[in-house]
C-alpha cells in the first residue's frame, strides 16, 4: 500500500503530504484529527482502522528556521516567480536562474548573485554582465532573512477524490 495522506493546517489550508505510517503515528499521538479516510483498512491483531487520508493539525506549526537554505525553488519564491530582467511572471518550470556576474568571470552561486529568469532573457544576456548585455536585473538580488510559506506541490490531475475538496483553492505552478 503507497497510501500518501494530505495534512491541512488547524485553518484547513493544505501543509504537506505524508506517508500513511507517519499519518497513523500522528493520529496516535493525537496531534491530528481525521477528517476523511480511504475504504482500505489497516489491521493489527488488537485494531482495525481506516487508512487515514485527510488529516487537520491540531495546533499551530512553529518552525524556528535558522535562515533560508539556498536552492532554485527558494531564489524563485523570493523573487515571486518573475524573470528579474523582463518582469514576467512565470511557472517554476519555465524559469531557470542567472548568475548576474557569470561564473566564467568570478560569479559565484549564492544568494547575493542569482536571480530568477525566463529562458528567452538567460538565452539573451548569455555570458556577459549585466552592463555588456544593458539588462540590468529589477532588482538586485540578496539573501532573504525568511521567505512566504508555500503549499505543498500538489498536481489537481492526479489528487486522490478524497483529497479534492481541500485543494481545490491551491494556486497551481508548474
Amino acid at each position: 500500500m503507497g497510501k500518501r495522506t494530505l495534512v491541512l493546517t488547524p485553518w484547513y489550508f493544505p501543509h504537506k503530504v505524508v506517508s500513511w505510517q507517519t499519518a497513523v503515528t500522528m493520529m496516535y499521538l493525537g496531534k491530528v484529527d481525521v477528517l476523511v479516510s480511504y475504504s482500505e483498512e489497516l489491521r493489527s491483531p488488537s485494531t482495525t482502522i481506516k487508512t487515514p487520508a485527510v488529516l487537520r493539525l491540531k495546533k499551530k506549526v512553529i518552525t524556528v528556521k535558522r535562515g533560508v537554505r539556498f536552492s532554485r525553488l527558494n531564489v524563485y519564491t523570493r523573487d515571486n516567480f518573475t524573470c528579474m530582467y523582463c518582469a514576467t511572471r512565470l511557472p517554476a518550470s519555465e524559469l531557470t536562474f542567472d548568475h548576474v556576474l557569470p561564473r566564467s568571470r568570478g560569479g559565484a552561486t549564492r544568494w547575493e548573485n542569482i536571480v530568477s529568469a525566463c529562458h528567452p532573457c538567460n538565452r539573451k544576456k548569455g555570458n556577459r554582465t549585466p552592463e555588456q548585455a544593458g539588462m540590468d536585473p529589477l532588482r538586485r538580488p540578496y539573501r532573504p532573512q525568511t521567505l512566504p510559506m508555500l503549499p505543498p506541490r500538489i498536481d489537481l490531475e492526479t489528487v486522490p477524490d478524497e483529497w479534492r475538496a481541500f485543494c481545490e483553492a491551491l494556486p497551481q505552478t508548474g
